[in-house]
């Protein structure tokens, strides 16, 4: 990771994420659902009968409890680093954002198939499209990103989505929604840096 930049998208999401949960802390309890709700909280019955969309957006920035907020900004803030420093902010931004409206989505969609409701928040949608995006820029760069592998991110994809499928309460669908968003956003966005120019920022990562 390349600690000369600085990632301050990244960065600013992370601590954005942080003020929210200790606010939202001393207003009452984070793990509870009706909570979180009422904080603008994912609810897709909520949407249908009272068009409340913007919770797809703000249930991003709410995590049932302190083990959830951590564990999601430990894993965005090292794969948010990497890839805002190798696509930029804008673009970097737009993955993010629309990768994890991708996967809540996504997940609206499962749960209107099934007819199972629940009130959903965490910014994992988000992130997985940003590993989503990641790993499509690793197999342009020939299996590497900054200091991330292909085979890394494959890896972290394949215990993520065990480790939800084999837990309760998990948002599976807003991963592999926020994942494929992210994959075929930066299919879109991304442009390969030249190589002359690429070594020395990276600390002559092409050689």
């Amino acid at each position: 990771m390349d600690y000369q930049k600085k990632a301050v998208c990244t960065m600013g999401i992370v601590l954005i994420n942080v003020i929210v949960f200790l606010y939202l802390s001393f207003q009452g309890m984070t793990e509870s659902g009706s909570f979180i709700l009422k904080h603008g909280g994912l609810y897709i019955p909520y949407m249908q009968q009272y068009g409340e969309y913007y919770r797809l957006v703000t249930s991003m920035f709410l995590h049932f409890g302190f083990a959830h907020l951590c564990n999601n900004m430990v894993i965005l803030f090292f794969t948010g680093w990497n890839l805002e420093l190798e696509i930029g902010k804008i673009k970097f931004l737009l993955i993010y954002f629309l990768g994890g409206i991708g996967g809540n989505l996504l997940s609206a969609v499962e749960e209107v198939w099934t007819g199972e409701y629940a009130v959903s928040a965490g910014a994992s949608g988000a992130i997985f499209a940003v590993i989503g995006a990641l790993l499509y820029i690793a197999i342009r760069n020939h299996g590497h990103i900054g200091n991330v592998s292909g085979k890394g991110i494959i890896f972290m994809v394949f215990c993520s989505l065990y480790a939800g499928f084999t837990s309760t309460g998990v948002g599976n669908f807003a991963h592999i929604g926020g994942f494929v968003s992210g994959f075929l956003l930066a299919v879109l966005l991304y442009r390969k840096k030249d190589k002359k120019h690429s070594a020395g920022s990276y600390g002559g990562f092409y050689r």
